[in-house]
């Protein structure tokens, strides 16, 4: 009762404190709407309206703006720089001057040039011969030379057809498979209606109580792994790090990574011996990973994959619609997003697409959903987990869709029998949500 009562209190404190937490959702829109200006140029005019509107830098202008407004944060250089670009591209000198004023106290020495030529702007200017700092960006260089350089040779081919081709990705890729997934949906569904599904298989779990259960999640997981791991953890770490010479941004990716190993270590060892006690295990182990065969599997954690995926689409779009500013993303996402560094993204990646999925999966469909089932019935046991599995997060921006995908994983450990797939699954659910975080990073 302690750990429970301690548990519930930490958890409803941080997803009080994820409202505060700024959203990742801001810099994902306005990083869409960048490449959509940088590719405007190399989409075809027939699909223009399509991909990327009929004047996207326009839209881009606005969004800045209200960003600029809302923030409760200093406004990036490169953005503030951005806002006041398309600005003088619309003849509002005026608005433009104060930003390029605030830039030209913010600016490094690399972009002072850039800074004075559009001050002079439109009296003079011409654009600066080397291109350094934040004139590296081709959107940025795109339009300072629209601006200083009117009439000449502004084109960016190279990063346009780039940047096309990542919106293609983030935007086609993802629409044809929101199709498939209705149409796995709506086949899902006749089947049931007219009582062709198979039955279910028997649900096989772990010999544990629900006291067990509370014990490995609020005692193990919560107090041991949330709390007690990264205070101990921490100053070790940050001693290694400062031993190595490891320095940011591999030392995000190394401590996110060491981090989340730490956070496992407590739950599974208690597991372990939790287990170990139970006696002998039953065919296919107390979890029913069940990893072979691997192919049946692997299609159908895709299967999955894809019929969730409009059911968690119309979730965050009801959301959007009723409360669209719950802040509170996941601070990794913002790591990914902002980070170049190619070991820190594959520490990132292992970490979201491997281990995140191994043990959270052995937690919550592995041994709540089974005890939960053995207990209340398997739909209660499913709609329980997906509740703990949500609320574990500690995002009240991202339960809702999250409790959608636990939806998802419960019913796939109850169709399949097999925990593999609903690891499957969750690695896949990772592994595009990273996927389009990089087609997204600068």
């Amino acid at each position: 009762m302690v750990s429970l009562v301690l548990s519930l209190l930490l958890w409803f404190n941080g997803l009080l404190e994820s409202l505060e937490r700024p959203s990742v959702g801001n810099d994902l829109s306005r990083r869409q709407l960048e490449l959509s200006t940088l590719a405007a140029p190399a989409v075809p005019p027939s699909l223009q309206p399509l991909l990327v509107g009929s004047d996207p830098g326009a839209l881009l202008l606005a969004e800045l703006e209200l960003q600029a407004q809302t923030a409760g944060q200093q406004e990036a250089r490169i953005s503030l720089l951005e806002r006041a670009l398309l600005q003088l591209r619309q003849g509002k000198t005026a608005a433009a001057r104060p930003l390029l004023l605030q830039l030209q106290l913010q600016a490094g020495p690399d972009d002072q040039a850039l800074i004075e030529q559009l001050l002079l702007h439109p009296q003079g200017g011409a654009m600066p011969a080397v291109q350094r700092g934040m004139l590296q960006d081709p959107l940025v260089r795109r339009l300072s030379c629209q601006v200083l350089a009117a009439g000449g040779d502004c084109a960016e081919p190279a990063a346009e057809r780039r940047a096309l081709l990542q919106l293609l990705g983030i935007n086609l890729l993802p629409a044809l498979a929101l199709l498939a997934g209705l149409v796995l949906l709506l086949r899902e569904g006749w089947l049931r209606w007219r009582g062709k599904q198979a039955p279910l298989p028997p649900l096989i779990g772990p010999d544990l109580g629900v006291i067990d259960v509370v014990l490995l999640i609020a005692g193990g997981f919560v107090l041991l792994g949330e709390v007690l791991t990264p205070v101990l953890l921490s100053p070790l770490l940050q001693a290694t790090l400062t031993a190595l010479a490891i320095k940011p941004p591999l030392a995000d990716g190394v401590t996110v990574l060491s981090m989340y190993l730490g956070l496992m270590a407590a739950p599974l060892l208690m597991l372990f011996f939790l287990l170990r006690s139970r006696g002998q295990a039953p065919e296919g182990g107390w979890l029913q990973f069940r990893w072979k065969p691997l192919a049946p599997g692997l299609r159908k954690s895709l299967k999955y994959l894809l019929i969730v995926l409009p059911l968690v689409s119309l979730v965050g779009w009801l959301q959007q619609l009723i409360w669209s500013d719950v802040g509170g993303s996941n601070p990794l996402l913002e790591l990914v997003l902002r980070s170049g560094n190619g070991l820190t993204l594959a520490c990132f990646a292992f970490t979201a697409i491997v281990l995140a999925p191994l043990f959270e999966e052995t937690i919550f469909r592995g041994v709540l959903l089974p005890v939960l089932g053995r207990e209340l019935g398997p739909l209660s046991a499913v709609l329980i987990s997906s509740a703990v599995f949500g609320l574990a997060h500690l995002s009240l921006g991202e339960f809702p869709p999250l409790f959608t995908l636990g939806l998802g994983l419960g019913w796939l450990r109850l169709s399949s029998g097999r925990l593999s797939t609903c690891v499957g699954l969750h690695a896949l659910w990772n592994g595009l949500t990273f996927t389009n975080l990089l087609l997204l990073a600068r």
